[in-house]
């Protein structure tokens, strides 16, 4: 992704670059601190999914339609570790008669995602990656039911979206395409390229540096927050900053993300080491030399910068 950056900074010094790469807000943490001189913003579908998920609930209990363009979501964290605490359409904060529904439809389901206390106690919906924090045995368990792995689906799914797509008589989405996930993406994807392009300063939800939009964070910080997306750039809103509950989590992840760029950057194995063992969710202490170890020697051939003599 750098050596892109710096070819884009060669040849397109004025373009916007938009990562996809996953995880997208690692990745544009590395791109803010090592190629500035290039606009880079990180994309995901989370905000965007959320958002049309949560529309759908509003217009059900609001009982009328509602233009998603109206929509805004407030949300903050960093790439698939936010908490969503607010929802304005047309400009006027529905999330507390929101929120409430959304409880009640968790309290009617048998088996739901989130637990009641929890989500009470929050007052936020968190971003559906938290189960792996908030419910790591849950998790754990589901593995019980592979194979296949998520990635062995999404290989057959993708293996049978490509032979679709060959096909120069298919003029729609293959209906295959929904069970791969990432709803909404090339939607996002859009509207941020046209709102940069034709200045209309929409708003997203985007991965960039925060420059001091939340008071007390450290300023250099790539977070996942609604921002204005115009031709000079994308411009992130003022935010009220998460509670401890949530920061202590997000900060222990961002030291992850730091010290995992500063690894793959300089080829440092002690930073990587590091990255394992800050970790919430990273090998015990003693385990975490036989991990990196494994890591880089399985990935050896695009891992260079680790074998330097």
């Amino acid at each position: 992704m750098l050596h892109i950056a710096a070819t884009l900074a060669e040849v397109a010094p004025n373009a916007l670059l938009l990562n996809f790469t996953n995880p997208s807000g690692l990745v544009t943490e590395a791109l803010a601190r090592y190629a500035p001189a290039v606009t880079a913003v990180g994309v995901c579908n989370s905000g965007i999914t959320a958002k049309m998920q949560f529309l759908g609930l509003y217009q059900r209990i609001a009982g009328r339609t509602v233009d998603p363009d109206s929509v805004q979501l407030d949300t903050l964290g960093l790439n698939h570790l936010t908490w969503h605490r607010g929802l304005f359409v047309a400009g006027e904060q529905v999330w507390p008669q929101f929120f409430a529904a959304y409880l009640d439809e968790l309290k009617a389901q048998a088996h739901p995602e989130w637990d009641i206390r929890t989500l009470q106690t929050l007052g936020m919906i968190p971003n559906y990656y938290l189960q792996y924090f908030y419910y790591r045995q849950r998790k754990l368990a589901a593995q019980d039911q592979w194979p296949p792995s998520r990635a062995e689906e999404v290989m057959r799914i993708e293996g049978d979206l490509l032979r679709q797509y060959a096909d120069p008589s298919l003029t729609a989405p293959p209906a295959g395409l929904m069970q791969r996930g990432g709803a909404w993406y090339s939607t996002l994807a859009t509207q941020v390229i046209v709102s940069h392009y034709n200045d209309l300063g929409q708003i997203h939800v985007l991965n960039t540096r925060h420059n001091g939009a939340v008071s007390g964070w450290p300023a250099d910080w790539v977070l996942e927050l609604p921002a204005r997306v115009d031709a000079q750039g994308i411009h992130p809103l003022p935010a009220a900053p998460l509670p401890p509950v949530c920061f202590g989590l997000l900060a222990a992840i961002k030291m992850v993300e730091l010290l995992t760029v500063a690894a793959a950057v300089h080829g440092d194995r002690n930073a990587l080491y590091e990255a394992l063992l800050v970790h919430p969710l990273g090998p015990q202490a003693d385990q975490v030399q036989a991990l990196l170890d494994d890591l880089l020697e399985t990935n050896r051939a695009y891992l260079p910068q680790f074998f330097r003599a």
